[in-house]
């Protein structure tokens, strides 16, 4: 192999000072390093599923050329004058000064007298493409090169730029052929790659489609940070890939032992090869330790069979137990379609940290009996809160094998590239949302099976989302789980559709008994096997629970609401009250006598006491705790949705057909004795004022269309499971609407209202896959502020008014404190358990959003000017309580309580 020239290896890559010494990488060093770096994670981090993908028109040996080629070539655009004459980071004059000197040294003349074009119209990145276009490389890859900062380039972009700033890529024609000089060097480290990576020109490089490129241009993303961490993590003391003294130099460095070294570091975890499962009910007793119910049984049976697992839909009741299904089935199918990790997304944070526990267990077990470490990640705003995941030891510092862990490497925007991740639906959402680096979502996404819980949850605007995520899902030939009690047939049919549009570039290329998108059995199982759709909708139910639940309307007052509910617990037992607004969960909560137990739960809490109520709950009313003799429970509709609880009787506002079911799904859920006046079910729906007038609040939440065929459809009694499909159909239904008076307006109110949330929602997302298209322009046009915010994002993806959060703290005579008391002046608590009281304000609070984070901001440095130095508290916003827990703010005045949470007045005018 010919050597490298001292102009090749004495470009830098990297430069920077610590503790006062000037260190660099030389940039052929990085070069070598990423390639080194993706290699190993194309064969070893990738999984087979992932590397079929790319199997599908090229041979195994071509991508890994391909492969490495891409993290060797990805910087060539910082083989340009433009580059080369950047100030460091810290500007750190003495720093740029020595490293041009040395680039003097070694022959690139006069560069200290360069006159460039406006430097930043040619981010290495874009440089990059340009430079490898020019030589020839199709622009299929070359999309890659430009794209691998987070977002790809468009055709405008590098439209004639090597002609327009001639000189930010070579230099100028003083001295005499300095152009011939960048041009040579470039060309030397471009070939110097093609001869390493098995190349014999760069125009042998293949082609590829657009899902093969977004996870390709994924892998060099992930490969270039990697070989850019210097450290594991903020201690430093984790040594990776890192920087030299300045007057060292490539000579020096042993580049594969330097690989060895930092990959035996990041590299902690072990990986997940899952045995098939031969026998279900083995399987259940090992892993959940009791047998399975025969739902559970015929179910995984049949997925057990199934030889190209594509969409998996599982329709089954409340309480059957369909997150145990998933579990068995992401075994039964991981091993089958080559993953090894799982993302299991659900509806809110309260769900998502119930279903963190169950999931840590199975891995837990899976980790024990298998003698391997196993690394997991709870996604979503308040992980940090939750008392188990913050218990899970670190991976650097686990010794032997058989844990569930936490990499330190896997944060922020690498969080999802973890192997086992539990999060809210949004995670999943934002695959289809326009953002900077969502090529790193799409990758972590596509080693996994994906388990969507309470797929029925979500609204057109999200749907929409789901839907778009599905198909690129469908692309990479994932997995799909999909869990439902309540699922709407037509919810069924676009889940399908969409996935076999992703995978087969064609929704209708799937074959299918006729009439299978309108089967109302129930249980049901649907499930695509290669082109193949399948239904399971016969079991053997004998032994299986069927209860008969009353079903009555209440039209009364909030006063009189309180006395039925006493009068049906005084003779003791639980009862669960679901409302649809936090205001009207908490004006009940302060109408229930003190001497009677209550708790409230809604998301107006600070996060530390929403994580106790949520902790308290389930040890209250969860499987096999011990009951309290009395309690009332109220909440909105955080309660309805996969929370493992059991109410003696229920109330409930109105809401549409599949919600109510959800909602008497926690009802009568467990096994036990119950109070004599209590032993039949019963459910009483508030809010029905009269026909077609369900309240504004009601109303605002949910769309009147909805709960007027809800209130027509809706029985004295429902016979569970076997009516909960036939009675979702008819509400989801429009083949039944003639037969109702009055809905003609209202329906076309609500289709009018789906339109234009489906438009709205099209803005910011991606296009569907497109197999014979590059990533050109794939991201442009994103939503303004939702690349830097990821809770903007999140907001994004949901059709929800945009809110603010804020610490909120106390002021006391003897200072400030948390709202438990610990003083914050007397270093009694640290930055991190401050970070932890976080709170959501209320829209009407910050209706004008950027203006009220304006105040706050003030508000904040001024209280609080030692944030700004702090990691944990440095972009936080506060406001400061009195002793009477109020506050005013923006005219409205706040008041906060541990019992009902926070309330919000508008100040009287004067």
């Amino acid at each position: 192999m010919k050597k490298l020239s001292r102009y090749a290896k004495n470009l830098w890559g990297k430069k920077a000072t610590q503790d006062e010494t000037e260190l660099w990488l030389p940039l052929i060093a990085h070069m070598i390093d990423t390639k080194n770096v993706i290699n190993w994670l194309y064969n070893h981090w990738l999984n087979q599923g992932q590397r079929n993908l790319f199997l599908q028109n090229m041979s195994d040996i071509d991508v890994q050329k391909l492969v490495r080629f891409l993290g060797y070539i990805h910087d060539i655009g910082k083989a340009t004058p433009a580059f080369q004459t950047k100030e460091s980071y810290n500007h750190d004059r003495d720093l740029d000064y020595d490293l041009l000197e040395h680039l003097l040294r070694n022959g690139f003349t006069n560069l200290d007298q360069l006159h460039l074009a406006n430097a930043r119209r040619t981010p290495h990145a874009l440089a990059g493409e340009a430079i490898l276009e020019r030589e020839g490389l199709n622009t299929s890859v070359g999309a890659i090169i430009g794209g691998h900062h987070g977002k790809p380039q468009n055709d405008d972009s590098l439209r004639n730029v090597l002609e327009i700033y001639t000189s930010n890529f070579y230099q100028t024609d003083t001295p005499p052929n300095s152009k011939n000089h960048w041009l040579n060097v470039q060309k030397e480290l471009i070939n110097y790659g093609l001869n390493i990576c098995g190349y014999d020109d760069i125009q042998s490089i293949p082609k590829v489609k657009q899902p093969q490129a977004v996870l390709l241009e994924g892998l060099v993303i992930m490969a270039d940070w990697l070989a850019s961490s210097e450290y594991l993590n903020d201690n430093f003391d984790k040594p990776m890939f890192t920087l030299i003294p300045l007057q060292e130099d490539f000579d020096n460095l042993d580049m594969k032992q330097r690989f060895r070294n930092a990959l035996m570091t990041w590299y902690q975890n072990d990986v997940w090869q899952p045995d098939p499962v031969s026998d279900v009910a083995k399987e259940y007793q090992d892993r959940f330790n009791f047998t399975p119910r025969v739902v559970q049984k015929t179910m995984s049976e049949a997925i057990g069979n199934i030889s190209d697992p594509g969409i998996v839909i599982v329709e089954a009741p409340m309480g059957i137990g369909k997150t145990e299904i998933a579990l068995t089935a992401v075994e039964q199918i991981a091993g089958l379609t080559g993953r090894n990790g799982l993302f299991f997304g659900l509806p809110t944070q309260a769900t998502t940290n119930a279903m963190f526990s169950r999931v840590d267990n199975w891995l837990t077990n899976i980790a024990t009996s298998e003698n391997t470490n196993i690394g997991i990640k709870l996604m979503h705003g308040k992980a940090q809160f939750n008392d188990e995941y913050r218990e899970l030891p670190k991976a650097e510092n686990v010794d032997t094998s058989g844990s569930v862990v936490i990499n330190s490497w896997f944060s922020g925007k690498k969080t999802i590239l973890e192997k086992f991740t539990i999060g809210t639906i949004d995670q999943l959402l934002l695959m289809g949302l326009k953002q900077k680096h969502l090529f790193l979502r799409h990758l972590g996404l596509s080693g996994k099976i994906v388990v969507i819980d309470e797929v029925h949850a979500y609204d057109i605007y999200m749907d929409s989302y789901l839907l778009k995520a599905i198909e690129w899902l469908g692309a990479y030939h994932v997995p799909v789980i999909a869990l439902s009690a309540t699922l709407s047939a037509r919810l069924r049919k676009n889940l399908v559709r969409a996935y076999v549009r992703g995978k087969y570039s064609d929704p209708n290329k799937y074959q299918a008994e006729v009439g299978w998108q309108d089967n109302n059995s129930y249980p049901l199982l649907t499930f695509l096997d290669g082109q193949r759709l399948n239904q399971v909708d016969k079991f053997d139910n004998e032994g299986d629970n069927k209860a008969v639940v009353k079903v009555k309307r209440l039209q009364c007052d909030d006063e009189e609401l309180i006395n039925h509910i006493q009068d049906n617990i005084k003779d003791g037992g639980i009862a669960g009250v679901i409302v649809n607004t936090i205001k009207r969960a908490q004006d009940l909560a302060q109408l229930i006598p003190t001497d009677i137990p209550v708790l409230i739960l809604h998301s107006a809490f600070l996060a530390t006491d929403r994580s106790k109520l949520e902790q308290k709950l389930q040890s209250l009313i969860g499987k096999k705790a011990k009951r309290p003799d009395k309690l009332i429970v109220i909440g909105t509709q955080v309660l309805e949705q996969s929370l493992d609880i059991d109410f003696d009787v229920l109330y409930t506002d109105i809401a549409p057909m599949d919600l109510i079911l959800q909602r008497i799904g926690r009802l009568h859920r467990h096994q036990i004795k119950r109070p004599l006046k209590l032993a039949c079910p019963q459910v009483f729906i508030m809010g029905i004022n009269s026909w077609g007038d369900y309240g504004d609040a009601n109303e605002a939440i949910y769309d009147k269309y909805l709960l007027m065929k809800t209130d027509y459809f809706l029985p004295d009694q429902i016979t569970l499971p076997i009516d909960i499909s036939c009675l979702v159909q008819k509400v989801y239904s429009k083949e039944n609407d003639s037969e109702i008076g009055g809905i003609s307006q209202v329906k076309q109110n609500y289709l009018d209202k789906r339109k234009k949330l489906r438009k709205r929602a099209s803005v910011f997302q991606i296009k569907p896959p497109l197999i014979n298209f590059n990533i050109h322009g794939w991201l442009d046009n994103n939503q303004p502020g939702v690349s830097k915010n990821e809770e903007r994002a999140q907001a994004a993806v949901r059709d929800t008014k945009e809110t603010i959060e804020i610490l909120l703290l106390k002021k006391t005579e003897t200072g400030v404190c948390l709202l438990n008391g610990k003083s914050i002046e007397e270093d009694q608590v640290s930055s991190k358990e401050i970070a932890r009281q976080i709170i959501r304000l209320p829209h009407a609070v910050t209706f004008n959003i950027d203006e009220s984070i304006d105040k706050l901001e003030t508000i904040t440095s001024e209280k609080y000017p030692e944030w700004q130095n702090d990691i944990w508290l440095k972009s936080a916003l506060a406001l400061t309580l009195d002793e009477n827990n109020n506050v005013e703010f923006n005219g409205w005045q706040l008041h906060y309580s541990k019992k009902i949470g926070l309330t919000y007045t508008k100040e009287a005018q004067n």
